[in-house]
């Protein structure tokens, strides 16, 4: 375990398994439809990767990239649009992949975003959904895990971008950050 983490919340097996066991109920609701994984970056880059490798449907990847935190643990609740799709969405079937729903005010934005652009279908896949932190409410059709309000880091998750690397999903020690 990292030194700075005060315990392992998930681990690298764990999230491979319900990554697999995602990817079977996404591949079982569009059959051979092709679906548009459109990944927030660059916290769901890992998930998206193993996620799409998972799924048997027709899979295009699409990549997105918002801010709502700088440097910081908690969400501002102001959304920038830093980087926006390749591809037009307009009449397909559009699963956006997140690596952790909090307060939800960031997908919000950018669900209504992607739904002023006509998709056929609009669905959200979280790996991580932080319990009772939701300020906002957010339809998940796919969830990986709950996990507690901490600030949580690894595959994928960063503080001050460290920790992205790791394969395993941990507790920040409070000592690392300073909010």
């Amino acid at each position: 375990m990292h030194p700075d983490l005060e315990t392992i919340v998930l681990t690298e097996a764990q999230i491979a398994e319900r990554i697999r066991e995602l990817g079977e109920q996404i591949s079982a609701d569009y059959g051979h439809e092709p679906v548009l994984l459109i990944a927030v970056l660059r916290g769901a880059a890992l998930f998206v990767a193993d996620l799409a490798r998972a799924i048997e449907s027709p899979v295009e990847i699409d990549f997105m990239a918002v801010s709502s935190y700088g440097s910081s643990t908690k969400s501002s609740g102001v959304v920038r649009i830093i980087k926006d799709l390749d591809e037009t969405i307009e009449g397909r079937h559009v699963l956006v992949v997140e690596d952790i729903l909090d307060t939800g005010l960031t997908l919000k934005y950018l669900l209504k975003n992607l739904a002023s652009r006509g998709p056929a279908s609009l669905e959200v896949v979280t790996l991580l959904s932080k319990e009772g932190k939701q300020r906002v409410p957010i339809s998940c059709r796919y969830i990986g895990f709950d996990v507690p309000d901490e600030f949580v880091v690894g595959y994928g998750l960063d503080y001050a971008e460290r920790y992205r690397n790791l394969p395993y999903i941990g507790i920040l020690k409070p000592e690392i950050y300073s909010d």
